[in-house]
């Protein structure tokens, strides 16, 4: 299984670590709005790249709570009453609102042109990364078609991670 602990009976320190994070990003990244350098080519290109990322970040994670439906939960395991869920976007990565959340984060960190937050944005890349092996420990408790699933599905990124 995972060495990784619980953090409480449904994972809520995953949930609360996330959250600080996510704060951790969109406050660090309101200072660089109010100084940003001067709208050039390079400056125009990170905040429609960032911009962009953040809006497929966003998009990402809206289907992934969609296939999700009554199953949806923030924290790591499973509802007693969820399904394992197969199809639409979770058919080519296990974990797309995590996967949504991290690239809207890294966008919002390049449109605000925030190092900072860029840095917030590399912990939450990790800490998603971690959270997702605690709930995956959980989901192949909870469903014997899991190691296949997984067998067969990248994490955050298809084909690649």
């Amino acid at each position: 299984m995972t060495r990784l602990p619980s953090l409480g009976r449904r994972g809520e320190g995953w949930l609360v670590g996330q959250l600080v994070l996510i704060a951790a990003i969109g406050t660090l990244g309101l200072p660089g709005l109010g100084s940003l350098p001067p709208l050039t080519g390079v400056r125009w290109a990170a905040l429609i790249l960032g911009l962009g990322l953040l809006a497929a970040g966003i998009a990402l994670g809206g289907l992934g709570v969609r296939e999700l439906g009554p199953g949806l939960t923030a924290l790591p395991r499973p509802r007693p009453t969820a399904g394992l869920v197969e199809s639409g976007v979770y058919r080519h990565i296990r974990h797309p609102i995590y996967a949504g959340v991290m690239l809207a984060g890294v966008g919002w960190a390049v449109a605000t042109a925030s190092l900072p937050a860029l840095v917030a944005s590399l912990a939450l890349i990790a800490w998603f990364d971690l959270k997702a092996r605690r709930e995956e420990a959980w989901l192949l408790e909870r469903f014997t078609a899991y190691a296949d699933y997984r067998a067969r599905t990248r994490r955050f990124l298809p084909a690649v991670y």
